[in-house]
């Protein structure tokens, strides 16, 4: 029993300790591989470390018109994408510390309120750069908010649970499942939410002027650790969905348990992310920028996609 506890312990600080450190890493080689298939040299895929370690050691400006709550939000919000990869598949397939406490339903609320809160305390600078990008994303958010949460029911109706780690095994063990047009639907879908949450459709790119920033705006009057914080968080966020999408929908294999199994997923993680960056490496370098109007119709087809997902569970070879 003693054994069993400080493997869960390992377990819990393997995966943990790789989303806080390995998240900026996964950033910075695709900023890299975009910039080489675009024909340059690109910064070192290091440098998202480099950017952070030099915020934290700049000073902290903060608007006269704001409240203490742009001052500790940057706090909270990166405190509530670290309680998130306590109950996730991120790289252990099996149970973690507090794993029980939050389910995917629970999960989606905690990424909606991160998503809240930062959006909240950013208003509070009184810039009208940072209002654009406010009422840009909650605009957008009514359509990505009710994917999520629709993509998650679609999960749990074919799989007979909202437990990540119990659809995680489910899957993996059941072809006909995976298979399933229900589950197929859920995975573009949840992709395509992956896309715009992380910034990775063309017209999110950090490379826009003011007028062109959807979630980078909000960013705008921030600085020193406060700025540090937050654009941690935003890597966090990109590794924890992104662990999602790998993990439960795409590609659920090959994750080892055991002493070891949690270390050694480090590295199968390593290789899905390669993956996943290739992919959309591809797509942010061949699509033409997107209008901002065409990023609600691209949402609408991700929710319709989520939407469709249920629906096909109770119609005959929809879902097994």
């Amino acid at each position: 029993m003693a054994s069993d506890e400080v493997y869960i312990i390992e377990e819990t600080l393997v995966q943990v300790l790789s989303v806080i450190l390995l998240s900026p890493l996964y950033q910075g080689i695709y900023e890299k591989a975009v910039a080489k298939v675009q024909g340059r040299k690109g910064q070192s895929i290091f440098q998202p470390y480099y950017d952070i370690k030099k915020l934290l050691a700049k000073e902290v400006l903060v608007p006269t018109t704001s409240s203490d709550m742009f001052i500790y939000s940057p706090y909270i919000v990166f405190s509530i994408y670290l309680t998130i990869s306590f109950v996730i598949p991120v790289v252990y397939p099996e149970p973690v510390l507090f794993t029980p406490t939050v389910d995917f339903l629970g999960g989606a609320l905690l990424f909606s309120l991160a998503a809240f809160i930062k959006v909240l305390a950013s208003m509070e600078s009184g810039s009208n750069f940072v209002a654009l990008s406010a009422s840009r994303i909650l605009s957008f958010t009514f359509l990505s908010e009710a994917t999520l949460i629709t993509v998650f029911f679609g999960v749990a109706i074919i799989t007979g649970t909202n437990n990540p780690y119990v659809t995680l095994s489910y899957l993996t063990e059941s072809t006909a499942h995976y298979l399933s047009l229900t589950h197929i639907f859920i995975s573009i879908s949840f992709f395509m939410l992956w896309l715009f949450e992380t910034g990775k459709l063309p017209v999110e790119s950090s490379g826009l002027s003011e007028l062109g920033m959807i979630d980078d705006g909000l960013l705008y009057e921030y600085s020193g650790k406060l700025l540090a914080l937050l654009k941690w968080g935003s890597y966090l966020k990109q590794y924890l969905l992104g662990s999602v999408l790998l993990n439960v929908f795409i590609f659920p294999w090959f994750m080892e348990t055991g002493p070891l199994g949690a270390i050694e997923d480090v590295g199968v993680m390593f290789a899905k992310w390669l993956l996943l960056i290739l992919i959309a490496v591809i797509i942010n370098t061949t699509l033409a920028k997107l209008r901002l109007f065409k990023v609600q119709d691209f949402l609408a087809v991700a929710f319709l996609l989520s939407f469709f997902s249920l629906i096909l569970t109770v119609l005959p070879g929809g879902a097994p």
